[in-house]
């Protein structure tokens, strides 16, 4: 599963807010706002909607075994790039 390091790395990398990934997992802000925070321990289901809709942007968090924690992007992904506003 995806930690808190993780999704705040990966919405850097897509250049994502934090309402544009709640939006798009179709989660609450406040739970992820909390969840990369470490103040809140999120339901697996939820976890799982962050997971899939950085991994639709082109995101993902399954590396080589032995790696360690990390996120990459895969592709060109410019249309999943923020607008800048």
């Amino acid at each position: 599963m995806i930690t808190s390091a993780q999704c705040r790395a990966a919405r850097a990398l897509l250049d994502w807010s934090r309402e544009q990934l709640a939006t798009a997992a179709r989660i609450g802000l406040r739970t992820l706002v909390d969840f990369e925070r470490g103040a809140r321990d999120p339901h697996h289901a939820t976890l799982e909607a962050i997971e899939r809709a950085l991994s639709e942007a082109g995101v993902t968090t399954d590396l080589t075994k032995g790696t360690g924690l990390g996120i990459r992007l895969i592709g060109n992904n410019a249309d999943t790039q923020s607008d800048g506003g």
